[in-house]
């Protein structure tokens, strides 16, 4: 979104005296706000504003369903870990930003989405290979694609000093979920944002338990209850932003605190696990930028602890009480050079230092030290635009007593074009090409009981060729606006790291699938209609195929089979309709049969599923508090379907939600 804001002068009389004069004349304070229509270089999908609101949507998890290329693995219930893949390359692989500085996470790799929530988030954007930006820190060059979470940033009007949204939650599964955002004018340059959040269920939900046989014959067929799914979680965070003659600043702070069950799989009639997390996770981070006639610099910084306590009581398992402790230092410094109003320049360079300790005899206690550079240059024409970037990755673990693995030096390049066919038109055509590295985790690599310290990195090449189409009409128009894009892409992953679960979600076990060939196409349309007076209707859609196979050695049972829990065939569908204070969403999910294990036999079948969700929203105000009801209902038809295979998914539920603004 832009905004203009023209603010008063200290000098402007008043009222009266601007009705006695002719050369003063005293502005309310004006807010005009409206999309920025820009052409992206590089494919991108945003939800944002009344969209990202309607979705029915409690977790960034939940909304990313939505995107085109995205898989996102969801092990049940309210508190179930949610991590996202795209385009089938791997959690690892996707770099997840909030505001402006990238979530880490070297233990594992994988930021539980599900942890953040969207009662502060402005906009959600994916972007496949990179931002269509160059001034950016050199870790985000870095990613095969990136998730951007952007929280909303005070604006205030004519005389305003504070805004207050408050919102309560409840429903299904004993569901308790308050929140509160107080907004704060602290000076004319300087404000604040405070956010909190409480989030309780039992995570008790009934499902259906169905096995059939290979041979087509009923092996069991009951109803239970998902046991072990509950969750107690708060989160704080504090946000305070600054503007400068030149330029603007940030800080920001984070704590999240859980405790939350593990719902374990359901395999032979075992319905309850005593697998429990604890969670503490806090950042502060920074940032600052300056604008210096053609210059231009970014700087951020950040510190971040990361404590997980995890606990397995089962009788039949091996009694684990494991405590995590995980530190991060992140520093970046962006710098953007504008040779001409067409041609700009960049480089930047971070340095990142992750530390892993743990309670477990014999851990290796790592420390890794990255060092990431990164230069790259964009221009930008009426009918073409290109970007070229240079990452290099620079990578060295230290064990504690033990001797330390080889250091790793890696180059990664990317080039991006969007071309317009013809003068005037709305249709662009865009490629990109791009090689990305990720080094294993800490648990990949070190962890007894896991770790696999043969594993080699992970290599991805990315080819992408797609086209855009944004039409936009005027206000009386029956049809607002018509928009659709097509991208085709191909990718090779060598030695692709594939994680399963072991016995128990918190552990893996960790393979190197050697090479992996994906090829797909991603198709998303929006359509905006405007029937009625005062209605919008807008009608929203994605689809994908993706042919993901293993090509690693001939020889394997399994050479060319798809890789497991990547569909051939995925989409979604929303329909939203807004009038005099009125909405209806209807969003569509669809997810076609996988494979749950690397050979694709009819033992590994995992079906199909889809779900249908609605929600009904009113917007009222008395005086000038503004009031807002919604009912959500998801998975309407109530369909019985398994995510990852074994992890029931709930059935019909409902979530009402209530709040006001001041």
């Amino acid at each position: 979104m832009a905004s203009l804001v023209a603010m008063p002068q200290a000098s402007a009389t008043t009222d009266k005296e601007a009705t006695e004069t002719t050369d003063s004349v005293a502005l309310r304070e004006v807010v005009v706000t409206s999309r920025r229509k820009a052409v992206e270089v590089i494919p991108v999908q945003t939800l944002s504003g009344s969209e990202l609101e309607l979705l029915g949507s409690v977790s960034v998890a939940d909304a990313l369903r939505y995107f085109a290329g995205v898989q996102v693995k969801d092990y049940g219930g309210v508190g179930g870990i949610k991590t996202v893949n795209v385009r089938s390359m791997g959690t690892n692989h996707t770099g997840v930003v909030y505001d402006g500085v990238e979530l880490g996470n070297a233990q594992n790799g994988q930021i539980d989405l599900g942890q953040f929530s969207l009662d502060n988030i402005e906009s959600i954007s994916l972007y496949n290979g990179q931002k269509s930006e160059i001034l950016q820190p050199a870790r985000d060059f870095g990613s095969a694609a990136q998730i951007y979470m952007r929280t909303r940033k005070p604006v205030f009007g004519d005389g305003e000093s504070y805004h207050l949204r408050a919102k309560v939650r409840t429903g299904s599964f004993a569901l308790i979920n308050p929140s509160a955002t107080m907004e704060l004018r602290l000076s004319p340059s300087v404000s604040a944002a405070l956010s909190a959040e409480w989030l309780n269920s039992n995570g008790k939900y009934k499902f259906r338990y169905r096995r059939v046989t290979p041979a087509g014959e009923l092996a069991y067929d009951t109803t239970a209850t998902r046991e072990n799914g509950d969750i107690n979680a708060t989160r704080l965070e504090a946000n305070v932003y600054g503007a400068m003659r030149r330029g603007e600043w940030s800080v920001k702070a984070y704590n999240y605190n859980s405790e939350r069950g593990v719902p374990g799989a359901i395999v032979n009639n075992v319905w309850r696990r005593g697998e429990r997390i604890w969670d503490t996770n806090s950042f502060a981070q920074a940032s600052c930028q300056m604008e210096l006639g053609r210059f231009t610099t970014l700087a951020h910084g950040k510190y971040a602890y990361y404590r997980t306590h995890y606990v397995n009581n089962d009788d039949k398992q091996v009694k684990v009480d494991n405590l995590y402790k995980q530190r991060e230092v992140y520093l970046s410094t962006s710098n953007e050079y504008v040779v001409t109003s067409r041609w700009r320049v960049s480089a930047a360079y971070d340095f990142q230092w992750n530390t892993l300790d743990a309670d477990v005899y014999g851990f290796a206690k790592p420390d890794r030290y990255t060092h990431i550079c990164a230069i790259a240059t964009s221009v930008s024409g009426s009918r073409l635009k290109a970007q070229a970037s240079l990452t290099g990755t620079f990578i060295h673990d230290k064990l504690a007593g033990q001797a330390s693995p080889a250091d790793k030096h890696v180059a990664s390049p990317a080039v991006y074009v969007s071309a317009m066919p013809a003068r005037g038109a709305d249709m662009w055509v865009r490629a990109f090409f791009k090689q990305s590295f990720r080094m294993p985790t800490f648990n990949d690599l070190y962890y007894a009981d896991m770790g696999n310290s043969q594993l080699e990195p992970e290599r991805v090449t990315q080819y992408n060729l797609g086209l855009t189409y944004d039409k936009q009409w005027r206000r009386e128009s029956l049809i607002g606006g018509v928009g659709f894009t097509i991208d085709g892409y191909y990718n090779r992953v060598k030695d692709k790291i594939v994680a399963y679960p072991k016995g128990q979600q918190f552990r893996w076990t960790m393979l190197n699938l050697g090479l992996v060939d994906i090829r797909g196409v991603d198709v998303s349309a929006k359509l905006l209609l405007r029937p009625l007076t005062d209605m919008e209707l807008t009608l929203r859609c994605q689809y994908t195929y993706q042919r993901a196979i293993d090509i690693t050695n001939p020889a394997d049972n399994y050479y060319r089979h798809q890789i497991p829990y990547i569909p051939h065939h995925s989409g979604s569908a929303i329909i939203n309709a807004q009038w005099l204070g009125w909405a209806v969403n209807y969003s569509f999910i669809y997810v076609g049969s996988r494979y749950n294990q690397q050979e694709n036999i009819r033992y590994n079948y995992t079906q199909p599923w889809y779900t249908s969700d609605v929600t009904i929203q009113r917007d009222f105000s008395i005086r000038r508090v503004a009031l807002r009801a919604m009912l959500e209902i998801n998975n309407l038809l109530s369909q019985d379907y398994d995510v990852i295979i074994n992890y029931p998914m709930p059935k019909r539920n409902f979530r009402i939600t209530l709040s006001v603004e001041i």
